[in-house]
């Protein structure tokens, strides 16, 4: 993201502190991932007292899965997940879960710290705005700022669970969401019940950003008559999508449907919006489940040319669990920041459980331990199990039996390993 800051003629000033500190009005244009340009310095600056009108225009935002997910899950193994996705995406999956991939925002939170004439100072006060469209106009003093722009939250549902601590801390804005009335089965030691997910969000944050009476490093736009800095922020996803599914081999009939919901334990509570690192606790993420059945066992990226590269006919029928959530990450790692999987500290298993009903009237809670694909996907992907339904014994009474596709004794009898 490069937020650009336009600066116009000087009005009416005042001291502020020493000597030669004025206000000085800036117009934020709000980012773009296309592209940086340089800077220049330029001389000494003697500015006309009017004030003319300014505005800007931004280009697109591409936040398209594909273009986000390009990064490597391993040395030399370039990710491709729609060559993993065989659940799909209709309009129905829209109605539940929302668009599968991320949403380009259109209003913003933007909060100005300025640090005197010390860079990277502990943050005294904070000057809070939002920011609707593509471009802002606000009063700056001499010296360092510090800058901090994330997305005002939008749900397709109208209802937010995402929460933003302001006031524990100046120097931080902490991101978090509170717990479900669902139980939280594995790997959430501090909590007894599941998390709602957190809706998208993006950030951005520079610090040490300095506008002196010289004005260096401005540059004049004479079409509009005004003074630009170009700031080169990138405006990037803090909060990651997974997209489960569980393929059943072999059904026949014996699972008929979900009960519509799930859990990814091992993830993290909350995140830091300045630096985008996900907070340490532990927590079961809550998401829900839709079955799709009868579906050929072909990847999301065939079936847009299905017809002229595979058939129908050609694959195995399948039913398929899916679903869409998100997560804010892996505890303790800025995802965004690093490049490869190896990079991470985690210490958490991360086990994904899902209630199956049976066709005999009876329910089963089936849990897999996917720590191994949620590790490589570090900044969101596909997790896939698979069960083949000739080898799961049916539960002969409600109530979840608990049936673990790891390594469990079921409840009803035997064991069942299952490769992941």
């Amino acid at each position: 993201m490069r937020l650009i800051s336009p600066i116009g003629p000087i009005g009416s000033m005042r001291p502020m502190g020493p000597v030669g500190h004025r206000p000085l009005m800036l117009l934020l244009a709000l980012f773009s991932l296309l592209g940086l340009f340089s800077c220049e310095r330029e001389p000494l600056l003697h500015l006309p007292n009017r004030q003319p009108e300014t505005s800007f225009d931004l280009p697109f935002v591409d936040l398209d899965l594909q273009v986000y997910w390009n990064y490597e899950i391993g040395y030399g193994i370039h990710y491709d997940w729609r060559a993993e996705w065989f659940y799909g995406w209709d309009e129905e999956d829209e109605r539940i879960f929302g668009e599968i991939g991320y949403k380009e925002p259109s209003v913003f939170e933007l909060r100005r710290y300025h640090t005197g004439d010390v860079p990277y100072a502990p943050h005294l006060s904070v000057l809070s705005d939002i920011v609707e469209g593509r471009s802002f106009q606000g009063q700056y003093e001499w010296g360092f700022w510090d800058i901090l722009v994330w997305n005002q939250v939008a749900t397709f549902d109208g209802v937010q669970s995402l929460i933003f601590d302001e006031e524990t801390s100046l120097d931080q804005v902490t991101a978090y969401t509170n717990s479900t009335m669902n139980p939280s089965r594995y790997h959430a030691p501090r909590y007894t019940n599941s998390f709602y997910q957190p809706e998208p969000l993006y950030a951005a944050y520079d610090r040490g950003v300095e506008i002196n009476q010289n004005l260096d490093g401005f540059e004049y736009d004479p079409e509009r008559n005004v003074w630009v800095k170009q700031l080169e922020l990138e405006l990037m996803p803090i909060t990651y999508i997974y997209l489960p599914q569980i393929i059943i081999h072999n059904n026949r009939g014996r699972i008929t449907s979900v009960q519509g919901d799930g859990n990814l334990s091992g993830m993290a509570r909350s995140t830091v919006v300045n630096t985008g690192v996900a907070g340490s606790d532990a927590i079961a993420v809550y998401f829900h489940t839709r079955m799709k059945k009868d579906v050929p066992l072909l990847a999301y990226s065939r079936t847009v040319q299905a017809e002229n590269t595979a058939t129908a006919t050609d694959a195995e029928r399948v039913d398929i669990i899916g679903g869409r959530l998100m997560t804010f990450g892996i505890c303790n790692t800025a995802a965004n920041r690093i490049s490869r999987a190896e990079a991470l500290s985690d210490n958490n298993r991360h086990f994904m459980d899902v209630t199956m009903q049976f066709n005999n009237g009876m329910d089963s809670t089936f849990i897999f331990d996917v720590t191994k694909q949620v590790q490589e996907r570090y900044k969101g992907g596909v997790i896939t199990v698979e069960l083949d339904m000739d080898t799961v014994p049916i539960p002969q009474r409600r109530g979840g039996s608990g049936f673990d596709a790891v390594v469990k004794d079921f409840e009803d009898g035997g064991t069942h390993e299952f490769e992941m």
